[in-house]
């Protein structure tokens, strides 16, 4: 009986204990489900954003709002058919340096482009534009306008690149830079340092010629504008003005062209302090030997050799600035005038001396004939070992003359008191007669040269400064 109760009771409890079996075991897959349905979802995300990350497909708004991608920009507005009008305006903000060597010229301005490209139209309820910076550029069309002439060029990029995009809800574009270029300029030096240099900066389109695009002035002669405070070290800016025209290229026909003119007038008082004032008082310090007595010929041959000397130092500062062209520029007029000056003071006194050397050879000849002897004054004296004698006193001509200072001794041995002698009187009257002398004894080149050249080198300042200014 207690058997039968057992398997009663035994019966009763399995379906129970095999339902709680598969209850728990149930249980236990569904938290492994729950612990691995995370993990799927998580990394399903993960794979979606990576996607995202990695291709970067979708893009920004604005490019949304300007249907960048749905157009073709390597074409340009209105292919096909008529060219597309580019407006031009431009402020200069500095002319940075003048090279007459290089013959070229630096300037930093503002270029500014303005066209319409209605692919780049949105819709705006405030009809409001929006403005980009320059990483916009490489995906829409802009105009490849370049500076004809130049030699280098750049967009200032501190701190970053110096490039404005704005768009208006109409297709109108604003494209505008800050470059610094060096461009040729043309000169010409026959008027140097006197003269007005006209430059200009061009600019043109590479690509497309007057059939696609046409290249103009904005706002008439008001699109060239200027800082007010432009200044250089070596001109006056006397005037900027916009001007346009047409190149043509053989090859590819017609383009439109604008230009930047300016014109430059030089300082004048550099070279003036520099140039023409010491060339100035090197030819009046020549002038210096013509009242030199002819007999002092080592005063005389230094002071000529010295202004010569000076006059080519001068000549070669000036040429050494210069670019080395072929023709006369005012300044070589100047200096080689004024070099001329000097070179026939030095001619001028090697005539005196020829000519004195013979006068006096005439005069020795004519006194030793009369007196059976040589003889000589005490200014013909002089010309021999560079002392003065009195008049009075005779000297025997010798090959070889004893110099001053051995008569000066021979004198002093003498019994006759000093102040009784007669030499001491002739020094005594020598001394107050020495400017006499000077003058009496020039030589008549001399005395038509004192008057003759300042008067010609006046009369050549009147018609250089007359003709230059």
């Amino acid at each position: 009986m207690v058997l039968i109760m057992k398997l009663l009771f035994l019966t009763c409890l399995w379906p129970t204990a095999v339902l709680h079996s598969s209850h728990s075991q149930h249980h236990r897959l569904h938290r492994r489900q729950q612990m691995s349905f995370p993990r799927k979802h998580n990394s399903k995300r993960e794979i979606k954003m990576r996607k995202l990350d990695s291709t970067k497909v979708r893009p920004h708004k604005t490019e949304q709002l300007l249907h960048i991608e749905d157009h073709d920009f390597a074409l340009r507005p209105g292919f096909g058919g008529s060219p597309i009008p580019v407006g031009i305006d431009v402020q200069v903000e500095s002319i940075d340096s003048i090279s007459e060597v290089d013959m070229d010229f630096t300037m930093t301005l503002y270029l500014r482009h303005y066209w319409k490209d209605e692919r780049l139209s949105f819709r705006s309820n405030k009809n409001k534009s929006m403005t980009f910076d320059g990483r916009l550029i490489k995906k829409i069309w802009v105009p490849d306008v370049f500076f004809v002439h130049s030699k280098r060029s750049f967009i200032h990029d501190t701190t970053v690149e110096n490039i404005m995009l704005r768009v208006y809800p109409d297709g109108n574009v604003l494209f505008s830079l800050r470059i610094t270029v060096s461009a040729m300029c043309f000169m010409d030096f026959s008027r140097f340092p006197l003269d007005t240099q006209n430059c200009s900066l061009e600019l043109e389109s590479y690509a497309y010629n007057e059939d696609d695009l046409m290249l103009y002035w904005k706002h008439g002669n008001k699109s060239l504008s200027t800082d007010e405070h432009i200044s250089l070290s070596q001109f006056f800016i006397e005037e900027f003005s916009a001007s346009s025209g047409l190149a043509f290229y053989s090859s590819t026909g017609w383009y439109n062209r604008l230009f930047i003119n300016f014109a430059l007038r030089r300082h004048i008082f550099f070279f003036v302090l520099q140039s023409y004032f010491p060339a100035m008082l090197m030819v009046m310090l020549s002038w210096v030997s013509f009242w030199i007595d002819r007999r002092a010929v080592p005063a005389r041959v230094s002071l000529g050799i010295t202004t010569v000397l000076t006059m080519s130092t001068i000549m070669t500062g000036v040429s050494a600035s210069m670019p080395q062209v072929s023709y006369i520029k005012a300044v070589d007029v100047y200096l080689w005038i004024s070099f001329l000056f000097v070179f026939l003071s030095v001619i001028e006194y090697a005539a005196v001396n020829y000519l004195t050397t013979i006068e006096e050879r005439k005069q020795l000849k004519k006194r030793g004939k009369a007196s059976g002897m040589y003889s000589m004054d005490a200014v013909q004296a002089m010309a021999f070992d560079g002392c003065y004698h009195d008049a009075d006193e005779d000297l025997d001509l010798s090959p070889f003359p004893e110099p001053c200072e051995e008569n000066e001794t021979r004198a002093s041995q003498t019994n006759i008191s000093n102040a009784d002698t007669p030499r001491l009187k002739r020094k005594r009257s020598l001394k107050g007669n020495v400017g006499r002398i000077i003058l009496q004894n020039n030589h008549v080149i001399d005395t038509y040269s004192r008057i003759i050249f300042p008067s010609v080198y006046i009369v050549f300042n009147f018609f250089y400064w007359g003709l230059y200014i």
